[in-house]
């Protein structure tokens, strides 16, 4: 499944998920705000270029070199998720907030 697959899945479910706000809620400004949360989570999600993110977090403040390895010398597997403690933990706190927040405004 590419990114591009991805990314239609998540925009017809955060639909789906928008349009059971709408109706459980009765309002236009919730349905809105959930949008916007949605919209930025997945964009946080799957819009980044994790090749970058995907190294070691000391390295995330060196550039990339410009000529990308070739395929040999990468890891075995550059779509795999590495779980780096560091990235996973500022990740959770990010989005637990976000969420946090929009059930706040969801539930008043």
């Amino acid at each position: 499944m590419g990114r591009d697959e991805m990314l239609r899945r998540s925009l017809v479910a955060l639909g789906m998920v928008i349009v059971v706000v709408g109706i459980v809620t009765f309002s236009f400004r919730k349905m809105v705000i959930t949008y916007g949360f949605g919209i930025a989570g997945i964009g946080l999600i799957l819009l980044p270029d994790w090749e970058f993110f995907d190294r070691d977090f000391s390295q995330w403040f060196t550039p990339m070199p410009g000529r990308r390895r070739p395929g040999s010398d990468r890891a075995p597997d550059p779509g795999r998720f590495r779980l780096y403690p560091l990235r996973v933990s500022l990740l959770t706190i990010i989005y637990c907030f976000g969420l946090y927040k929009w059930w706040m405004i969801i539930s008043s």
